[in-house]
């Protein structure tokens, strides 16, 4: 396949250079009928922001562009089918679940997933058996999935439907998920992957391996993560045929809009092109920005950088706060000197770099030294203790969502909660994995975990949170 082809992208550059007359959706005409006062930042992209007319196909019913687009991308990324996903990976996450995941059938689920997953098991009410990821020392996180328990827990549980993954976690760490692949197909179970932080995992080492390489039968990337696609832009790889590929279209329609975004669908079109143009010299002057900036990071004190592994993706930087202070002082500091880091926690903070060099190392070596003489001024508190969420490495639902649908829940505060089942899930965003999940039971350590992250500063998808949550 010609790589070099955008097919999407070109055919909506042509319509935009014809200076059409516009009697059909959207709304904006081409741009001509726009905000003044914005018209400017949103001029360019509304020239090609077009729907389903004559020569431009159909993301539902794809025969002319879009099918183009999506072959090339299925080419690159060495899968049977991609789908093109214009309401992020959440959409496809639920696509592939509700595709595989049958009502009250068990499914093993890594418990470090991403809350769409939790969503989509619940709407296809399948009973998710959840594996907890062991702590690793290097990571200071429970980040470890290790292939003997995925053998414990079919042994324990031989009538699992599907097995879904998440790879690499928020943080760029991965795992030997082609041994654990491996097991789950020697029992024909199915492997759903949701990898939206690895879609450049495709361009070889030093990247780890992608899920779709290692064997999964469905894959779900973000490529706006970590690609130069626009927010929300997506893509969905079928790798076997062990999936029902009818009823996953299906299930596409459902969660995805009938009227998709074409600068987002272009966007795809050119995040392939972009990574499969991406060339070895491209590569090395990535890899020396990341390490110029690892060496801008790195200090005698206030943090200490993650060592960098095999099992890391490079562009993922994350510093081990130094105790006394939390990820969350330390983001404060860098945002007031305009940086953004992705995301902070009690004790850690996630950089994310791109596929290029386009950091000026200069004025951030001058930011760091500024940002770390100020951590060093501040009061030290009590560290925040390192606990697992999961006191099981092998956990089931108190409730089935079956059985939660009828229930009313009521809301209680925390000194009454312990022991009783959560009639919500309890969010920090980001990363927007669960620490306490719908239909679990509540455990002490829930409940100091979470007012512990409230106290440093933790967002949560949940305002009521600060006083109780709701039980069944």
């Amino acid at each position: 396949m010609d790589q070099s082809r955008t097919p999407l992208y070109d055919t909506l550059h042509t319509f935009k250079k014809r200076h059409m007359a516009s009697f059909h959706v959207p709304g904006h005409k081409h741009g001509k009928i726009f905000p003044d006062h914005a018209r400017a930042d949103f001029q360019s992209i509304l020239g090609i922001d077009m729907t389903e007319i004559t020569g431009l196909d159909d993301l539902h019913a794809p025969e002319e562009i879009i099918k183009d687009a999506q072959e090339l991308a299925a080419g690159f990324f060495k899968s049977r089918s991609t789908y093109f996903l214009i309401n992020g990976s959440t959409s496809g996450n639920l696509a592939m679940l509700m595709s595989v995941c049958m009502e009250d059938k068990k499914v093993l689920v890594q418990r470090n997933c991403h809350k769409s997953v939790m969503h989509g098991l619940e709407l296809s009410g399948a009973k998710p058996v959840f594996l907890g990821p062991g702590f690793e020392e290097i990571t200071q996180r429970y980040s470890k999935m290790d292939p003997a328990l995925i053998e414990e827990a079919i042994t324990i549980h031989p009538d699992v439907s599907a097995l879904v993954l998440t790879y690499p976690d928020y943080f760029g760490r991965a795992y030997d998920i082609k041994k654990i692949i491996s097991i789950a197909h020697a029992r024909d179970i199915p492997v759903l992957v949701d990898e939206a932080h690895g879609v450049h995992f495709h361009l070889g080492s030093p990247f780890p391996s992608p899920a779709m390489e290692a064997g999964a039968d469905v894959v779900v990337q973000s490529a706006h993560k970590m690609a130069p696609a626009m927010t929300m832009a997506s893509y969905l790889h079928v790798g076997t045929t062990r999936i029902n590929q009818q009823s996953l279209e299906h299930y596409l329609q459902v969660f995805q809009s009938s009227s998709p975004s074409y600068p987002l669908m272009a966007s795809l079109d050119l995040a392939r092109y972009f990574l499969a143009g991406f060339s070895n010299g491209d590569m090395q002057e990535t890899l020396r920005q990341v390490k110029e900036i690892r060496k801008c990071l790195s200090v005698e004190e206030g943090w200490q950088l993650q060592e960098a592994t095999p099992l890391d993706d490079p562009l993922k930087i994350t510093l081990h706060i130094d105790e006394g202070w939390s990820g969350f002082q330390l983001a404060k500091l860098f945002e007031e000197e305009g940086v953004y880091p992705e995301l902070a926690s009690a004790n850690q903070l996630l950089f994310v770099l791109g596929l290029g060099s386009y950091v000026d190392l200069t004025a951030f070596n001058s930011i760091v030294e500024r940002v770390n003489d100020r951590l060093k001024n501040i009061k030290k508190h009590a560290t925040m203790k390192k606990v697992s969420i999961q006191t099981e490495s092998i956990l089931e639902l108190a409730y089935s969502y079956h059985d939660m649908k009828g229930k009313k829940a009521i809301f209680k505060a925390y000194d009454e909660v312990e022991g009783e089942v959560a009639a919500q899930a309890v969010i920090p965003y980001p990363p927007g994995i669960p620490i306490l999940l719908k239909g679990e039971k509540i455990t002490s350590c829930h409940i100091s975990h979470i007012k512990e992250l409230q106290t440093l500063g933790s967002r949560f998808h949940n305002p009521e949170i600060n006083q109780g949550l709701y039980i069944y």
